[in-house]
């Protein structure tokens, strides 16, 4: 078998061990149905992205699977990105102490409007992987690679991390925890830093950015920021 789908099943594997023992231990049972539900969306989608890349894009494939702090070249994106892990964790842990203890539950309709709200990102972030070959998982500049200034990135100069901020606001609805919604603003800290240390390495290594940025003023949000 190519050594890259052992790759990628491996880390496909261990990501649903993860989720397995993360959401259920915490829940103290296995009829955490919204626990179930979150795993197979989340699960489905990341599968349905690294089917397409292996069949139409491999190089992008490669970067994407090159996450975590371990990947990152500077300090600062390696603290930053070891937040967003621990973030993450919180987000899948927090909701399922909550249905254990009864704290926050929300009503079961908006975790389905959660798991939408995940496809809904997961969709967008496919829109920007499709535009964009060199959206690595760690922040870096290809020799051959080239500003994108089509698709999302028309609107916004970062618009993986718009993707990424709906995919945290739809998991604790998901997983249905009030109190874990609370803690949505806490990651906007953390994505506005990667961001903005992103863009100096971008402004500093790849040609033609500093004109796209005059460009596209907006990082985040049209017309907002």
């Amino acid at each position: 078998m190519d050594p890259l789908y052992k790759k990628a099943i491996a880390q496909g594997v261990a990501g649903m061990a993860v989720f397995v023992a993360f959401i259920f231990l915490p829940a103290g049972t296995w009829k955490y149905w919204q626990g179930w539900l979150f795993i197979a969306v989340f699960s489905v989608s990341t599968i349905g992205f690294t089917v397409y890349l292996a069949l139409h894009d491999r190089p992008l494939l490669e970067r994407r699977m090159n996450a975590g702090p371990q990947h990152e070249k500077e300090w600062s994106q390696k603290i930053i990105v070891s937040l967003i892990i621990l973030a993450f964790f919180i987000f899948i842990i927090l909701p399922s102490l909550d249905y254990r203890f009864g704290v926050s539950l929300v009503p079961a309709y908006l975790s389905f409007v959660g798991n939408i709200v995940i496809v809904l990102s997961f969709l967008f972030i496919f829109w920007v992987l499709k535009v964009n070959s060199y959206a690595a998982a760690n922040i870096s500049v290809a020799d051959d690679q080239k500003v994108i200034d089509s698709g999302p990135y028309a609107y916004v100069r970062h618009p993986m991390y718009a993707g990424a901020l709906w995919l945290f606001i739809g998991m604790p609805l998901a997983l249905g925890s009030w109190l874990t919604i609370c803690l949505v603003p806490l990651i906007l800290p953390v994505l506005f830093w990667r961001l903005l240390d992103e863009e100096k390495i971008l402004r500093r290594d790849l040609p033609g950015y500093n004109e796209y940025a005059s460009r596209v003023r907006h990082r985040l949000i049209p017309h907002l920021w």
